[in-house]
């Protein structure tokens, strides 16, 4: 069982076949931990995901599993992300949802960038 307790990870998942090249994306980032990509339901004027390119179902499970160079990388592939979107300026929002009760929807740790506008409250009231 993973640490997240989100269960075990599916090699079927939609971020797994998009690692796979079996279903394409919006690519704007990739290097050997991360891919990047436009999200196809953005929530802001820019969303963009940034997936490590493991096999992780959250961050429970990266921040345990994964190698200090792995979470390294994916963390300096998420600033790049952003610098390259242009956001450093008027701000930016990191996201990242974690089980059921967060709206995680894919089973594969990712982090959601979100900008272009003003995003206001973290949470809703």
């Amino acid at each position: 069982m993973p640490v997240s307790g989100l269960g075990p990870y599916d090699p079927n998942n939609v971020f797994a076949r998009i690692l796979r090249g079996e279903i394409p994306c919006r690519k704007v980032y990739e290097d050997e931990f991360a891919l990047a990509f436009h999200d196809i339901n953005p929530q802001a004027p820019v969303h963009v995901l940034v997936i490590p390119k493991g096999a992780y179902v959250s961050f429970a499970d990266f921040s345990a599993k994964a190698s200090e160079a792995e979470i390294a990388g994916f963390f300096r592939a998420v600033g790049a992300v952003a610098r390259a979107l242009g956001l450093e300026s008027e701000g930016y929002r990191l996201l990242a949802n974690m089980g059921p009760a967060s709206g995680q929807e894919v089973p594969h740790f990712h982090v959601h960038i979100f900008g272009g506008r003003p995003l206001g409250r973290m949470l809703a009231s």
